[in-house]
Parts: structure tokens; C-alpha cells; sequence
């Protein structure tokens, strides 16, 4: 029952913070703070409690599963686990829930309830997402997911926010009717077959297809995921949508909800449709590397800071896709760092735009410059998370993408050099960020009010996890091994290096 929890806690926060809106603007913030930081502090515990090497069985390493009848007539039933992958990306869900109801606290000052239940309800709609093990419970929170965040966006985002919201339910809507009709077509299929109609995840494992129907029914969980990712060319709502959405919207949008695409393609698209999966792997590398170079490149051509990081997203996120098809544990190690720790720093980041745009109202890079002299300590925080997006090493986001590297190395040299241009790209366009930013002759005259409590906290936070991460990143690999190596196991395709990776 503890799993079903952290879904609830978020999903009663965001209706009570919406309803104590007519005693309390205040109070509404409280509390969707406090059902944030609940939720957080739940799955800390469950981390505290499963520390170590979850034992892997036949059906991968998990920690808690919980069922419950929901529609037997269809073989639908209430089914969550929490397994080592799981539970990073719930605790990566609550940390960045609790940064972006601080963000949020002075810059939402209209409908200030229907804002926190909005977002409290797509970090449950996400939380359910990593936790479900019924296909179709699995696509009712990847559509609860989205409704309240196209709100977020449309009704507290800029000057452009309609179309950008518009742009992102089509995009995302699209990708979720490829993967009804994929869900839809391996549970008719299972069905056929041995007479077991069901949507359970684990019964649905090893469903005997032929191959042009299998690489169909692949083919519609990809573009789902890869839709979320996003992928080069599938790409194109992400920018917009960033742009445009409110603060606490592009941090979801960056630390959460492009991980779903990915986490997605971990835990569904390669265990059901393993030699699928295989034979389309030279596609979706080419795909990851061109959105690596393709993300590094654009950033460059962006006048707006917060287009900018959204293109640097693009970037880091083909390090994820090219991980997880290197599918051995270098590859699969490296991308669940480079999910957790671009979460953190991209969101901070994006935190790091908007409290420069509280100060000098614009993000408009044209317009800004010599900030380091008026805003010193945003300057150094700038620096610093510019500095782990580029990929210094003794940060942990040099580390998730070296272990990608070498688990792609194993596979194809040519995708690896082609790759690591992105490196080389990436440390241009951060010098280039802080150069424009911060340095140069003064364009503004900006507010030299300092960081408050709230924001330097967040900040501290964010930067002592990646500097963590990055000097013990056992951390996160522990916790994910044993659940990659039972993904590996699933899916028939375990290599002869099955340890953790030695970092």
C-alpha cells in the first residue's frame, strides 16, 4: 500500500492546496510544499530501508509490489512495483516537486490553487508512470501526466504559451495513440496466443509474435517514447514548450517528463520486443547522435537563455537513448546517471533563468551582459552548472556520459567518435553562456537583491548532489544495478559483464 501512497499524497495535496485558495494564498503554497516534501521523504525512506543489492529473481530485483483487481473482465488489475530504477526516479520526482513549488512561491501570484493542483497531479500522473506494471494502468497516468501539464503551460506560461501548450498536446497526444494501439495490439496478440488476456507486464513478457508484427508493435512504443524523450525529429514541440512554460513547467518538463520517454524504453519497449529492439538499434543510435550534435549545434543559433538550455536538453538526452540501445551494463549504467543527474542540474538551470529573469526582466542574451559584477552570486552558481552540463569531470554528469561512451564503444566506434563530438560542443556553448551572461561590458542595471533562503537552497542542494554523484556515483549505480541486470535478464540479452561497472 505504500506505493499506492506515492501517487495519493501528491493527488490529495494539489486538491486541498486548490481548495484552501479561499482562506489562504499562503497556505496553498504550504501546502502543496509539505505534500511534496511528504512524498519525497516517503521514498527516502524506502531507499533507507532497501539500501544495498536487491537479490535478482526471474522477473528482475524488486523491492515492493503491490495488487490490487481493478478490471478482471479485461485482465486489467491495480499493479505497482518499485524496483532500484523506480525508486531513483520517484526520489528524483519528489526532489524536483518540492524545487518547483519554491520556485513557484512569488513568481504564481493568479489562480495560485489551480496552479499547485495542476502540478501536484502531473508529479502524481508521473510518480504512477514509474511505478505501473499493468499496461493499462501504465497509460492512464501517462494521459493523467499530461492534461494538468498542458494547463501549467497554457494558462501560466508567456507570451506565446498557446500555441507552445497546443504544439505539446498534439505532439504528445499523437505519441500516446501509437501507444494505445501498440498496448492495445500486444494484448490481442498475447490473447491469441495462449488464451491469457491480460495487460499484466510480466505475463506479457515473451508473447510469441512474428517479427513484422513485433517490430510494429516496437515500432508504436517508440515513437511514444521517443516522442517524450524527445528524439531527433520528434523534437520540435520541446524548445516551444520550454519557452514558453512557467518556471516550475520546465522543470518537470526537463527533469521528469523527458524521462519518461527513456524510462519507458527501459523498462517496456526493449524486454517485450527484444530482437525487434535489436534489429532497429543502428536506427535509433544514428537518431541518438544526431540529436546530440543536432541539440549542441541549435543551441548555439538561440538569442533566448531559456531556448538555449531547452536545445541542451535535446543534447544530453541522445546520451540516454544511445545508452540504453548499447543495452549492456556500461551503456545502461551511464544513461540512468546522465537521466538523474541532467535532471537535477538542467532543472537548476532553468531555476537559475528564471531568477534572472525576476532581477533583469529579460532573457534575452542580446540584451544581457556583465551580470558577474551586480549579481556575483548567481554568477558562481551559473558557472558551476554550466560547468556540470558541459561534463567537468568530479561532476556526475561526467560521469553518466564516459560510461555511455565506453558501453557504446562495445558496440559501434564510429557511433562513440561521433558521440563524443558532443562533448567538445557542449564545453563551447557553456563557456559561451557564461561569456555572453555573465562577462563583458554591463547592458542592465539589474536589482542586486541577493539570493534569498529559498532559492539558495535550492541551489545548494542542486549543486551538492551533482558534486556527490560525481565523486561517489556508486550511489545511483548500486541502487539501479540489480534492476538493469533483471531488465537484461527479461530481455534475453545479458552480455558476460554483469558486475557494476568500477567507476
Amino acid at each position: 500500500m505504500i506505493l499506492a501512497w506515492l501517487i495519493i499524497i501528491p493527488l490529495l495535496g494539489g486538491l486541498l492546496s486548490w481548495l484552501v485558495e479561499r482562506w489562504s494564498v499562503r497556505l496553498t503554497r504550504w501546502v502543496a510544499l509539505i505534500a511534496v516534501l511528504g512524498d519525497f521523504l516517503l521514498a527516502v525512506w524506502l531507499w533507507a530501508r532497501h539500501w544495498g543489492d536487491v537479490p535478482l529473481t526471474a522477473q528482475g530485483a524488486w523491492m515492493v509490489d503491490f495488487t490490487l483487481p481493478w478490471i478482471p473482465q479485461i485482465g486489467a488489475s491495480f499493479h505497482l512495483g518499485l524496483d532500484g530504477i523506480s525508486l531513483l526516479l520517484v526520489l528524483l520526482t519528489g526532489l524536483l516537486g518540492i524545487f518547483s513549488v519554491a520556485a513557484s512561491w512569488l513568481g504564481i501570484r493568479t489562480r495560485v490553487g489551480l496552479f499547485h493542483f495542476n502540478l501536484l497531479w502531473t508529479l502524481a500522473g508521473i510518480i504512477g508512470v514509474f511505478l505501473a506494471l499493468d499496461l493499462v494502468l501504465f497509460y492512464a497516468f501517462w494521459e493523467i501526466m499530461l492534461v494538468p501539464l498542458y494547463f501549467l503551460i497554457d494558462l501560466w506560461g508567456h507570451e506565446e504559451r498557446h500555441y507552445a501548450a497546443l504544439k505539446f498536446f498534439i505532439f504528445t497526444q499523437t505519441g500516446g495513440l501509437f501507444l494505445l494501439l501498440a498496448i492495445l495490439g500486444l494484448y490481442f496478440m498475447h490473447g491469441a496466443n495462449t488464451g491469457d488476456y491480460t495487460f499484466d507486464y510480466f505475463r506479457l513478457l515473451g508473447t510469441t509474435m512474428q517479427p513484422i508484427a513485433a517490430f510494429w508493435l516496437m515500432f508504436g512504443f517508440f515513437v511514444a517514447f521517443a516522442v517524450k524523450l524527445p528524439a531527433v525529429p520528434l523534437h520540435t514541440w520541446l524548445p516551444d514548450a520550454h519557452t514558453q512554460a512557467p518556471v516550475a513547467g520546465s522543470v518537470d518538463l526537463a527533469g521528469l517528463v523527458l524521462k519518461v520517454g527513456a524510462y519507458g524504453m527501459l523498462r517496456f519497449l526493449l524486454p517485450l520486443f527484444p530482437e525487434a529492439a535489436r534489429s532497429f538499434t543502428p536506427v535509433v543510435m544514428t537518431l541518438a547522435v544526431v540529436g546530440i550534435l543536432y541539440g549542441a549545434i541549435l543551441a548555439f543559433a538561440q538569442t533566448d537563455l531559456k531556448r538555449l538550455v531547452a536545445y541542451t536538453s535535446i543534447s544530453h538526452m541522445g546520451f540516454v537513448l544511445l545508452g540504453i540501445f548499447a543495452w549492456n551494463p556500461w551503456g545502461l549504467q551511464g544513461a540512468m546517471l546522465v537521466i538523474i543527474c541532467h535532471g537535477i542540474s538542467t532543472g537548476a538551470l532553468f531555476i537559475l533563468v528564471g531568477m534572472l529573469d525576476e532581477r533583469v526582466h529579460t532573457r534575452d542574451m542580446d540584451r544581457l551582459g556583465g551580470l558577474w559584477s551586480s549579481l556575483p552570486h548567481l554568477g558562481g552558481i551559473g558557472m558551476f552548472l554550466a560547468m556540470a552540463s558541459l561534463g567537468l569531470p568530479g561532476l556526475g554528469n561526467f560521469i553518466g556520459e564516459f560510461l555511455v561512451l565506453l558501453g557504446t564503444y562495445q558496440v559501434s566506434v564510429t557511433f562513440t567518435v561521433l558521440a563524443a563530438l558532443g562533448f567538445i560542443l557542449s564545453v563551447i556553448y557553456a563557456l559561451w553562456i557564461i561569456q555572453r551572461v555573465f562577462h563583458g561590458p554591463p547592458v542592465h542595471t539589474p536589482s542586486v537583491r541577493r539570493l534569498s533562503l529559498r532559492e539558495g537552497a535550492m541551489m545548494f542542494v542542486s549543486i551538492a548532489i551533482l558534486l556527490w554523484l560525481g565523486l561517489y556515483p556508486q550511489a545511483v549505480l548500486n541502487t539501479a544495478n540489480g534492476a538493469l541486470r533483471g531488465l537484461q535478464q527479461l530481455s534475453g540479452r545479458v552480455t558476460a559483464q554483469t558486475g557494476t561497472p568500477g567507476v
